[in-house]
C-alpha cells in the first residue's frame, strides 16, 4: 500500500539523459533511452510507477525548443502544452521539479532552461532539485558538485537538493547513483502541491516558452477556433485565451 504520491516534472535540454534518470528512480527500465537529439517541441511522456511506499507520476518533457515551422509547428505545440496542463491538473498539481543537466560547465543556456520551469511555470513555488548526469568519468561523482556550486550560485540556480549520477547500467557507480536519487526524493511529499486555474496556467505555460509569437495568419477567430475544436476548450474560454494571446503579440 502506498503512503503518498509524488507529481514530478522532469525537464532539461534534449539529450541530457532524462529517460535514464527515470529508470534510475524506477530501478528498472520503464522509459526508452534514445540517442535522438532532435526532440519534439512541448511533448511530454507520463510515467506512473511505485517505488517502496511512494507512487511516482513523472512527466518527462521532451525538447525545450520553440516551434520553427510557422503554423505547422505552432499549433501542435499549443495542443501538447494544453494536454500537459490538463494531465497535471487531473493529478492535483506539481510537487517537485527535477532539472536534469549534463555534468559540464554551467552556461547561460542552462540557466535559461532552469528559469523557464521554476520561475515561469511554477512561480518559484515548487521545490526544484538538480540531477547532474553523465558523470561516468568522475571517480567520486559528488566532486562535480563541489567544483561547480559557485557557478550555480553565480547563475542564481538555487536548489532544494541534488544528485550526481550516471545513467549507464552496469557502470561501477550505477548502484550509488540509484541510492543518490532515491535519497534525494525521500524528503518530498504531496503536502504543498502547486496549481493554479487552468486557463491562467495554460496562458503562462505558452508565454514562458515563447509561444506568444504565433505566425501572423494565426490570430483572432482562427486561433480561437483551433483552441476550441482541437484543444476542446469551451468556446468562451477559447475566445478569452485567444484575446490574451493576441494582446501579447
Amino acid at each position: 500500500m502506498t503512503s503518498h504520491s509524488l507529481n514530478i516534472i522532469l525537464f532539461g535540454e534534449t539529450g541530457v539523459g532524462k529517460s535514464s534518470v527515470i529508470n534510475l528512480i524506477a530501478g528498472r527500465q520503464v522509459a526508452d533511452v534514445s540517442s535522438d537529439v532532435n526532440g519534439c517541441t512541448m511533448s511530454s511522456i507520463h510515467h506512473n510507477f511505485i517505488v517502496g511506499k511512494c507512487q511516482f507520476h513523472i512527466w518527462d518533457t521532451i525538447g525545450l525548443e520553440e516551434p520553427r515551422e510557422g503554423v505547422n509547428g505552432y499549433l501542435p505545440a499549443i495542443h501538447k502544452a494544453y494536454n500537459l496542463i490538463q494531465e497535471l491538473l487531473a493529478q492535483g498539481g506539481v510537487d517537485l521539479l527535477l532539472f536534469c543537466m549534463r555534468g559540464n560547465r554551467v552556461t547561460a543556456t542552462t540557466q535559461s532552461n532552469y528559469r523557464l520551469f521554476y520561475e515561469g511555470l511554477c512561480g518559484s513555488k515548487v521545490p526544484i532539485a538538480l540531477v547532474i548526469t553523465h558523470l561516468e568519468r568522475e571517480s567520486v561523482m559528488e566532486d562535480w558538485w563541489t567544483r561547480n556550486i559557485k557557478s550555480l550560485e553565480k547563475y542564481e540556480m538555487k536548489s532544494a537538493g541534488h544528485a550526481c549520477v550516471t545513467g549507464i547500467p552496469g557502470h561501477p557507480q550505477y548502484g550509488q547513483s540509484q541510492i543518490a536519487i532515491k535519497n534525494l526524493l525521500t524528503g518530498y511529499d504531496s503536502t504543498a502541491r502547486y496549481t493554479m486555474p487552468p486557463d491562467a496556467w495554460f496562458v503562462q505555460f505558452l508565454r514562458i516558452f515563447g509561444l506568444f509569437a504565433p505566425p501572423k495568419d494565426l490570430k483572432g477567430k482562427k486561433l480561437q477556433d483551433f483552441l476550441s475544436k482541437r484543444c476542446g476548450l469551451d468556446s468562451k474560454v477559447a475566445e478569452e485565451l485567444a484575446r490574451k494571446i493576441d494582446a501579447k503579440t
